[in-house]
């Protein structure tokens, strides 16, 4: 029997990272774990919505047994079984970051038996968080390069405090299995821009609509926030740092 792991998870930052992360490993090499101390380095330590969330999707995509899975706990108990591909839908419930859900199931998801089809629904652009534009701009594709099939789609803009965002991915398992690759040059510079996204903001007219899916997985229209391009000359930031700040004007959701 596979001996469980005994992770303190006040070390580093003391944030959900760890929790999140533990949960990944788990799924992909079938060990177990206790985690405790969730989030103490927090104002509000342990278990809040989107950590929760996080808990409950590997429990369904791990086939896990999971004790301490509630709204506050600061200790976790967490035994993945056999990873589960098939259709998903992950709802955090308030302004939580979802990219950082599917970011946990994401990579057990790539060793399953069969392609996975998920719905996740609260943050799409949060601080301290992924923005779905960097996944789908900068992760996707490497993913891709690894042998495993990634397609994202922003249905809803979300963003603090209100949330209400909505992403339909689609995971594609490596047939061959995962491949590795050396990631040792950024590249040549392609193109700068600068991205505004903004909930309720009022239209520009010299700006033009950023072209959005119309339609998602259920069938319901894709209809973002107010979205607008701006093309810039100067130095562009990354797809992650564009999505922090357009949140940045609300208080941050927890980490």
């Amino acid at each position: 029997m596979t001996t469980s792991i005994d992770i303190d998870g006040s070390r580093g930052e003391g944030g959900g990272q760890i929790l999140r992360t533990s949960l990944a490993l788990a799924m992909c090499t079938g060990r177990s774990f206790t985690l405790t101390k969730i989030r103490a380095g927090r104002a509000k330590p342990g278990l809040m919505r989107q950590h929760l969330t996080c808990v409950l999707a590997a429990q369904q995509v791990g086939a896990a047994v999971v004790d301490g899975a509630e709204p506050g706990s600061q200790a976790l108990r967490f035994e993945p079984t056999a990873v589960r591909a098939g259709d998903y839908d992950f709802a955090v419930g308030s302004a939580g970051s979802c990219t950082l859900v599917l970011q946990t199931v994401w990579p057990a998801l790539m060793l399953a038996d069969a392609p996975s089809r998920l719905r996740l629904a609260g943050g799409t652009h949060n601080p301290m968080a992924p923005s779905f534009h960097f996944l789908e701009r900068s992760f996707a594709p490497l993913v891709r390069r690894l042998g495993a099939g990634a397609e994202l789609r922003l249905c809803r803009l979300g963003f603090h405090p209100a949330g209400g965002g909505a992403i339909d991915a689609t995971v594609q398992p490596a047939a061959a299995g995962l491949q590795p690759f050396d990631l040792l040059e950024r590249g040549p510079l392609r193109e700068a821009y600068a991205e505004g996204l903004g909930a309720g903001t009022a239209a520009r007219r010299r700006a033009p609509r950023t072209a959005w899916p119309r339609r998602c997985a259920d069938g319901s229209r894709a209809t973002p926030r107010s979205a607008r391009i701006w093309p810039t000359s100067g130095r562009c930031r990354s797809p992650s740092q564009s999505g922090n700040a357009a949140a940045r004007r609300h208080s941050p959701a927890p980490s």
